[in-house]
């Protein structure tokens, strides 16, 4: 049985691969622009070039760059390090290849669905269907660009799959727990360390990671496992963020900014009543719809100094709780984000694939298509499908079906946590922000639909003699 399995997941990489790679190069390859952010991970490479596009067409080869320093901590940078060393073995001489780290984040991708696929107690067909359905969600056109990107949402995605097979993996018994343990060490350090948002996956990975609790596994059998995955994750992220910018505090002042004048102060509402709140002059109105990095944004003001502090988390959470409609407002702005799933800057096509500036690509757009159509309900669908996706991961508790309830369960409140972080903490670029919301939220809701499938037929257990058949047969001879 266990060599059936192995070949069975052994067709599901090869076949996950050749269909991710058709998906990534066919009729033209496809990626996702720089949004002016790459130069922190591109710096670490020595690959900053000053005429790279941003937004609008992507730049899949990036050669030696000005001289920079940068302190933003991602775990992309791990995939970045090794697609540069790759391509010098395959002969080129770009700092950074983004074909290479396609087609080897391609490969990681179809190890992720093959975990995840052989973590799950279906049968052929219930897998055959799961791998469907992870391939539509891993493929789909609004993330799939990211995994050839200089950003960092790519990390992110695939981390979350990782984490999510690791840990069914981890509920099987004998020695696929120890290979779902390494897997799910490998997606804790890549998801949880792929952004500053990721780091709230650490409670619900925590969780997820000490509920773990396969049949067969008691007392010191049971907690041993997940405590080493804990620590090795705990420890590894530690000495990550430790060497850098942490949670990317330099950019708090930018985003309490983006927030206030791009989110708060929207010039749809009460304008004058919110700078006062704010405790800001009424002159700063002007400033409505500025980021931090626009020209002209209100820090270039000279009365901005005397206000800086208002810049700042404290405030802001102050006018939050004390205008609960308000935030009601913005969180709704977030879901509406979160659905909308394609920004409108970002193009998906190189600058030499003869497509207009700022084109997209829409070969799947399975889940982030129906996505679209229900953006402007916002919360009003995302609330009811977050109780939906929480129901069935119960109702899998109860059916002795706890691995699928863990995962759901993760990557739901994931998602809730990240639209309120993303909407009422950083303002600008919100659908951007979003994906990491409208992700999880996918992949939750297909755990939720594989928690529905049947479960694989136990083979039936050879019947074992009674101990006294053998006596009998002697005592019916000695008869005759």
């Amino acid at each position: 049985m266990r060599s059936r399995e192995l070949r069975f997941g052994l067709a599901v990489f090869l076949a996950s691969l050749a269909l991710l790679l058709v998906r990534f190069l066919v009729p033209r390859p496809i990626g996702m622009a720089d949004n002016g952010d790459g130069w922190r991970l591109l710096c670490k490479l020595g690959g900053k070039q000053l005429d790279r596009p941003s937004e609008g067409f992507v730049r899949f080869s990036y050669g030696t760059g000005v001289p920079c320093t940068s302190d933003y901590v991602s775990s992309q940078t791990w995939l970045d390090w090794l697609a540069n060393k790759i391509g010098h073995v395959l002969g080129t001489d770009a700092i950074l290849n983004l074909l290479v780290l396609g087609v080897g984040t391609c490969v990681l991708v179809a190890v992720a669905i093959t975990a995840t696929v052989l973590g799950l107690d279906l049968g052929r067909r219930g897998r055959i269907v799961a791998t469907v359905l992870l391939l539509l969600v891993m493929g789909d056109s609004a993330f799939f660009g990211y995994f050839a990107s200089s950003l960092s949402e790519g990390a992110a995605f695939l981390g979350m799959l990782l984490i999510a097979g690791g840990l069914l993996l981890m509920h099987r018994q004998r020695n696929w727990r120890y290979a779902g343990a390494v897997i799910t060490v490998l997606g804790g350090l890549i998801g949880i360390n792929a952004k500053s948002q990721t780091l709230l996956l650490i409670p619900v990975f925590v969780l997820a990671v000490l509920l773990v609790k396969p049949k067969d596994a008691r007392g010191k059998a049971r907690w041993a496992l997940p405590l080493a995955v804990l620590v090795l994750v705990g420890g590894g992220t530690l000495a990550v963020q430790s060497h850098g910018d942490p949670a990317n505090a330099e950019y708090r002042e930018a985003n309490m900014y983006n927030a206030i004048f791009d989110s708060i102060v929207d010039g749809k509402h009460d304008t004058n009543a919110d700078l006062a709140a704010l405790g800001l002059p009424q002159s700063f109105a002007k400033y409505i719809g500025t980021g931090w990095w626009s020209p002209g944004a209100a820090w270039t003001d000279p009365l901005y100094p005397q206000y800086r502090d208002k810049i700042s988390r404290r405030n802001v959470l102050a006018y939050y709780e004390s205008h609960p409609v308000r935030v009601a407002q913005i969180l709704q702005q977030g879901g509406v984000n979160t659905l909308t799933a394609r920004p409108d800057n970002l193009g998906s096509f190189g600058e030499l694939s003869g497509q207009p500036r700022l084109s997209k690509e829409y070969r799947v757009p399975v889940f982030s298509g129906l996505a679209a159509l229900a953006a402007p309900a916002g919360l009003f669908v995302l609330i009811p499908l977050w109780l939906l996706m929480i129901w069935a991961a119960v109702r899998a508790f109860r059916r002795g079906r706890r691995e699928y309830g863990l995962v759901v369960l993760m990557l739901t409140f994931f998602a809730v946590g990240q639209l309120g972080l993303s909407a009422l903490g950083e303002g600008v670029e919100g659908v951007k922000h979003q994906l990491l919301t409208l992700f999880p939220t996918v992949l939750a809701l297909a755990f939720a639909i594989l928690s529905l499938l049947p479960r694989a037929e136990e083979p039936p257990k050879p019947q074992m003699e009674r101990e006294d058949d053998e006596p009998l047969t002697e005592e019916i001879a000695a008869v005759v």
